[in-house]
């Protein structure tokens, strides 16, 4: 039995001592962190904070390969396939030395496939998680689920203890403005812990002394200073000067300013995010356009025009000054499911989109709100801003509100925006993962970031199938097959992929860009 945590009034209590030669990073990026609730926001800033304070089973290292974390071993059962073994690594401890446990393992999956949890879409096949002895946990799903491990790598495990004593067992509610001792708190078997917490203001973290991988990585930063910054032309001035030592989003018009310069350095890769806008079609009628009665954006007609309307090759030289691949479809090139076909397939042509729209009775045109993030994707605001002129180009009147993620993400999650700017990115690097969240219907433990009020009872019965078919051939069918009709109907209005743009001192040093853009601090030096 583990023994319980006494409630702490800050986890900055648990202290770690800094090593004789302490070397600090400071950190900065355009956003912070959504929430500590590890459980809470499936967002990509909010994940790569807590990549340092907890750590899942399995983490993908900087080149995007599979890496033991909490877990040492995983196959399916020899006996039966519907059942997944994870042997966990011993001598773990929280950092509150409380000893990491199968236990823990259970209750952070049972508490991530809950009604608020923002991960459960990704734990849809599961039906048990057992501890078999303090060491070992099986995951019992639905069918054989080849692909069982690729969903495990963004979900942390919490110590049960602590979770229970500080009254914070069920998932922040941060769609609806929820806030929670988990929230500002943390309590994981990471590299660092949590000393302070302002947030939008300043994080920092210190090396985790007792941590277990210690003799395995460089562990070369002991502390680590976050600081938002959500200007870029000040955050790239914070690195000129030395105020900070590393950034991950150099702006595009800053990359020649900031690599030529003495003692910094630019490193570059294609991420695994596509940028695209999302369109509420499913409504007889939508609130934040022109027209009564009807949703212009409900005829396809409409969509494929605007998607006609959008030209890509403009964005990518004039917004992200090259930066920038043009996209076809909402899945990466890393995706199992994408295709050069598919991905090619997004072409400009005015004059097409605006018979598209004369033929579904627009020919006038209407007009209609744009939400779009200002803090999260880059140039975000800038790649909305020359959107709503090319949709002008066909009579499509919009009207652009861009605010900070944390108030533009609930909007799609609630369901109050009818047209809106989303960035995806695959950790799975399969496509079950997209459809899940994005195109299977709103509604029980898939869909929550369907904003597009699409609902197809086949389509989502396919959808189901992909967590248990063995066949993989088949399987790629069924994705095919799916994606022909996200293809078909619109959903999406593909923008581009993001490429990569980290910036730092030339003594920080790391192995590569990983494409999950989630630097995992543990891997740095510091010369």
């Amino acid at each position: 039995m583990k023994k319980t945590t006494l409630l702490l009034a800050t986890s900055a209590l648990v202290l770690t001592p800094l090593l004789a030669s302490a070397e600090t990073l400071n950190w900065a990026r355009a956003g912070d962190s959504l929430t500590l609730d590890p459980h809470a926001q499936n967002e990509g800033p909010t994940h790569t904070l807590a990549h340092q304070i907890y750590e899942p089973l399995i983490i993908r290292d900087h080149f995007g390969q599979f890496e033991g974390a909490l877990a040492t071993e995983w196959a399916p059962k020899a006996d039966d396939p519907n059942v997944w073994v994870f042997k966990l690594r011993e001598g773990v401890t929280f950092h509150d030395g409380s000893a990491f446990t199968a236990e823990d393992v259970v209750f952070s999956f049972e508490r991530a496939k809950s009604e608020t949890s923002a991960m459960k879409e990704l734990l849809t096949s599961i039906t048990e998680v057992r501890a078999v002895d303090d060491m070992t946990v099986e995951f019992v799903t639905d069918g054989p689920n080849p692909i069982l491990p690729n969903n495990f790598t963004n979900l942390f495990i919490m110590d049960k203890g602590w979770t229970e004593a500080n009254g914070v067992t069920k998932v922040q509610d941060i769609a609806n403005g929820e806030t929670t001792f988990a929230a500002t708190n943390a309590m994981g078997t990471g590299p660092y812990v949590l000393t302070s917490r302002e947030p939008d203001v300043r994080t920092v973290l210190t090396l985790n002394g007792d941590y277990w991988g210690t003799d395995q990585f460089p562990l070369g930063v002991t502390e680590i200073i976050y600081t938002p910054i959500q200007n870029a032309a000040t955050r790239v001035a914070a690195l000129l000067t030395g105020e900070v030592d590393f950034i991950q989003d150099v702006p595009v018009q800053d990359l020649e300013r900031v690599g030529g310069t003495d003692g910094l350095e630019v490193r570059t890769a294609a991420q695994n995010r596509v940028i695209f806008f999302g369109m509420n079609s499913g409504p007889d009628d939508i609130t934040r356009d022109n027209v009564e009665g009807a949703n212009p954006l409900g005829d396809a007609r409409v969509r494929k025009a605007m998607s006609m309307a959008i030209n890509r090759d403009a964005i990518k030289q004039v917004v992200m000054r090259g930066q920038s691949a043009p996209a076809g479809m909402i899945a990466p090139p890393f995706v199992n499911g994408w295709t050069e076909e598919m991905d090619g397939a997004s072409m400009t042509d005015i004059d097409a989109a605006k018979a598209l729209m004369e033929e579904a009775g627009y020919a006038d045109g209407f007009s209609i709100q744009l939400d779009c993030p200002n803090d999260r994707y880059i140039n975000d605001e800038a790649i909305c801003q020359a959107a709503v002129g090319m949709m002008g180009q066909i009579g499509i009147t919009v009207n652009l509100d861009a605010k900070p993620k944390a108030q533009h993400f609930p909007l799609i999650q609630n369901g109050e925006t009818d047209f809106y700017m989303l960035g995806w990115g695959v950790p799975t690097y399969d496509s079950e993962y997209i459809f899940n969240f994005l195109v299977h219907s709103r509604g029980g433990d898939r869909g929550s970031w369907n904003g597009t009020g699409f609902s197809d009872a086949d389509v989502d019965a396919k959808i189901v199938s992909l967590a248990s078919e063995t066949d993989l051939a088949k399987r790629n069918a069924t994705i095919g097959e799916i994606w022909s009709v996200v293809q078909e109907e619109q959903l999406y209005l593909p923008i581009h992929h993001q490429v990569l743009n980290w910036g730092g001192k030339t003594t920080v040093g790391y192995p590569n860009v990983s494409p999950e853009d989630d630097p995992k601090f543990k891997y740095f030096t510091m010369n």
